[in-house]
Protein backbone atom coordinates (compact mmCIF):
# COMPACT_ATOMS: atom_id res chain seq x y z
CA UNK A 1 0.00 0.00 0.00
CA UNK A 2 1.44 3.33 -1.08
CA UNK A 3 1.62 6.12 1.44
CA UNK A 4 0.07 9.47 0.70
CA UNK A 5 1.28 13.04 0.71
CA UNK A 6 0.71 15.89 3.14
CA UNK A 7 -0.72 18.98 1.45
CA UNK A 8 -1.13 22.26 3.33
CA UNK A 9 -2.18 25.64 2.01
CA UNK A 10 -0.71 28.74 3.70
CA UNK A 11 -2.50 32.00 2.82
CA UNK A 12 -1.87 35.60 3.69
CA UNK A 13 -3.18 38.83 2.23
CA UNK A 14 -0.96 38.61 -0.87
CA UNK A 15 0.11 35.04 -1.52
CA UNK A 16 -0.78 31.41 -1.13
CA UNK A 17 1.99 28.87 -0.62
CA UNK A 18 1.36 25.15 -0.89
CA UNK A 19 3.56 22.90 1.24
CA UNK A 20 3.79 19.25 0.17
CA UNK A 21 5.75 16.34 1.61
CA UNK A 22 5.84 12.58 1.49
CA UNK A 23 3.72 11.31 4.37
CA UNK A 24 6.44 9.09 5.82
CA UNK A 25 9.05 11.86 6.27
CA UNK A 26 6.98 14.30 8.35
CA UNK A 27 8.97 15.29 11.44
CA UNK A 28 12.31 14.06 10.11
CA UNK A 29 15.48 16.11 9.68
CA UNK A 30 17.80 15.60 6.72
CA UNK A 31 21.37 16.87 6.53
CA UNK A 32 23.60 17.37 3.53
CA UNK A 33 27.10 18.81 3.33
CA UNK A 34 25.96 22.42 3.66
CA UNK A 35 22.16 22.25 4.04
CA UNK A 36 19.72 20.89 6.57
CA UNK A 37 15.94 20.62 6.33
CA UNK A 38 13.41 19.65 8.98
CA UNK A 39 10.06 18.52 7.63
CA UNK A 40 8.19 20.50 10.26
CA UNK A 41 4.63 19.44 11.05
CA UNK A 42 3.56 23.06 11.56
CA UNK A 43 4.41 23.87 7.96
CA UNK A 44 3.79 20.60 6.09
CA UNK A 45 1.14 18.66 8.03
CA UNK A 46 -2.27 19.18 6.50
CA UNK A 47 -4.64 17.14 4.44
CA UNK A 48 -3.40 13.72 3.31
CA UNK A 49 -3.84 13.26 -0.43
CA UNK A 50 -3.47 10.22 -2.65
CA UNK A 51 -1.18 10.36 -5.67
CA UNK A 52 -4.13 11.04 -7.97
CA UNK A 53 -5.48 13.82 -5.72
CA UNK A 54 -2.05 15.45 -5.51
CA UNK A 55 -1.61 15.33 -9.29
CA UNK A 56 -4.87 17.26 -9.66
CA UNK A 57 -4.16 19.69 -6.81
CA UNK A 58 -0.72 20.85 -7.94
CA UNK A 59 -2.01 21.86 -11.36
CA UNK A 60 -3.87 24.75 -9.66
CA UNK A 61 -0.99 25.98 -7.46
CA UNK A 62 1.19 29.01 -8.01
CA UNK A 63 3.79 28.79 -5.21
CA UNK A 64 5.05 25.35 -4.21
CA UNK A 65 7.41 24.08 -1.51
CA UNK A 66 7.91 20.34 -1.94
CA UNK A 67 10.06 17.91 0.04
CA UNK A 68 10.26 14.17 -0.41
CA UNK A 69 11.54 11.94 -3.17
CA UNK A 70 8.08 10.71 -4.19
CA UNK A 71 6.44 14.16 -4.11
CA UNK A 72 9.24 15.80 -6.08
CA UNK A 73 9.20 13.01 -8.69
CA UNK A 74 5.43 13.45 -9.09
CA UNK A 75 5.78 17.22 -9.52
CA UNK A 76 8.45 16.66 -12.19
CA UNK A 77 6.17 14.19 -14.01
CA UNK A 78 3.36 16.77 -13.93
CA UNK A 79 5.64 19.47 -15.35
CA UNK A 80 5.40 21.89 -12.40
CA UNK A 81 9.01 21.34 -11.28
CA UNK A 82 12.07 21.35 -13.55
CA UNK A 83 14.33 18.40 -12.67
CA UNK A 84 17.37 20.69 -12.99
CA UNK A 85 16.03 22.86 -10.15
CA UNK A 86 15.79 20.07 -7.56
CA UNK A 87 18.27 20.00 -4.70
CA UNK A 88 19.31 16.98 -2.66
CA UNK A 89 19.64 17.41 1.10
CA UNK A 90 21.00 14.20 2.55
CA UNK A 91 18.67 11.44 1.35
CA UNK A 92 15.75 13.71 0.42
CA UNK A 93 14.89 15.87 -2.58
CA UNK A 94 13.55 19.39 -2.20
CA UNK A 95 12.14 21.83 -4.73
CA UNK A 96 10.39 25.18 -4.78
CA UNK A 97 8.54 26.79 -7.65
CA UNK A 98 6.62 29.91 -8.51
CA UNK A 99 4.33 29.16 -11.41
CA UNK A 100 2.91 31.89 -13.61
Amino acid sequence: MSKGFYYKLHKNAKDAVVAICDEEILGQTFRGEKLKITVNSGFYEGEILTEEELRAAIKNCTILNIVGNRAVALAIEEGVIDADCVIQIGEVKHAQAVLM
